[in-house]
């Protein structure tokens, strides 16, 4: 059965147009598939190529961003960036590494070095959440290599960017500010709007970059792109507030560098990381049922798969073939009890 258009007019357009029973069955469903879906494995798998990337990512960060300024300057800004968002130790636990990185002879060399492992690292992860969207759109991946290799680069490239940019615009704060500022010719009230308008400008961004993950790693062809996504505003909401929650936790209870040592800053970059990725498959659980719940609005069946059609198929086409071959190898194999078929 051919699955309808994305865009079917049937389909509520807005939010409000949603009704109140559907809105609870998208929230009611969307913490069942988190949990069916294995979510917090997913974010595991997540976690492991996201860490893979983060030295990389921050090198590259560091890199492009001492294009403009001092390489010390530009590593504690970052740092500092780091550690008024993340919990306990983890900017000590990425801060000498990239020090070392910086000031190393081979620094020079940063910045192409950087940027290419970042995004090879970085596309790795991109893939990798790919694969999970799959899973919870109920979909398999059908793209050809080039194509999948191609979008994964593609996000990736984006994702640095607009990480650069709002580590610039955050690392252009307080004295750095006022200095760029006066050599702009900016006065002070303007470097005090800076300092104010950046945050909701660098949240918006983020929101987008997650809504830009949203739509194009997933094989499946979704309703018109939307910078904002409610999901992946809730993403960053739950983040924000597992954050909070999980700092509070450490600075109070835990006691992860007595039991863990010198190992403690890391465990705590390990578990922030992680719920990072939770909080991005939450998102995307609930972006997906906001679907289900338009469609099944529309008098669609949607109850058991989303009605939504793949990008493509030749991939997945081809495994097909190939697996069913190999069930007639297998088929052949048992019936000749193991033994050469005649000829």
């Amino acid at each position: 059965m051919t699955a309808p258009d994305p865009n079917d007019s049937r389909k509520p357009k807005s939010p409000p147009k949603v009704t109140k029973p559907s809105w609870k069955f998208i929230v009611k469903k969307t913490f069942r598939e988190f949990s069916r879906d294995q979510c917090p494995d997913l974010a595991a798998a997540l976690t492991y190529y996201g860490i893979l990337s983060l030295f990389p990512a921050l090198l590259a960060l560091v890199s492009l961003l001492g294009l403009f300024g001092q390489a010390e300057t530009t590593t504690n800004g970052v740092m500092d960036i780091i550690e008024s968002v993340a919990p306990g130790s983890t900017a000590d636990t990425v801060r000498k590494p990239i020090e070392e990185l910086v000031h190393s002879p081979a620094a020079g060399l940063a910045l192409v070095g950087g940027v290419v492992g970042a995004l090879w690292s970085a596309s790795g992860y991109v893939g990798a959440f790919g694969r999970a969207m799959n899973r919870i759109y109920e979909i398999d991946e059908g793209r050809p290599f080039i194509k999948l290799r191609g979008t994964m680069l593609g996000v990736t490239v984006a994702g640095v960017v607009v990480a650069a940019v709002v580590s610039a615009m955050l690392v252009l704060s307080g004295p750095v500010a006022k200095a760029v500022g006066g050599a702009i010719g900016l006065g002070d009230v303007a470097v005090m709007v800076w300092d104010i308008a950046k945050w909701p400008v660098a949240i918006a961004l983020a929101i987008s970059l997650i809504a830009v993950l949203y739509y194009f790693t997933p094989n499946v062809r979704q309703p018109k792109f939307r910078w904002m996504s409610l999901g992946s505003l809730i993403a960053l909401l739950v983040f924000a507030i597992a954050t909070a929650g999980f700092g509070f936790y450490v600075a109070n209870f835990a006691n992860y560098n007595k039991t863990y040592g010198a190992l403690g800053g890391v465990i705590i970059l390990l578990l922030w990381v992680w719920l990072l990725n939770m909080s991005l498959l939450f998102g995307a659980e609930f972006d997906a049922e906001v679907e289900r719940g338009r469609e099944l609005q529309a008098g669609m069946e949607a109850e058991k798969t989303l009605q939504l059609p793949p990008k493509d198929t030749k991939a997945s086409d081809k495994r097909q073939k190939q697996e069913e071959q190999i069930i007639r190898d297998g088929e052949a194999l048992r019936e000749n009890r193991g033994e050469r078929p005649a000829e």
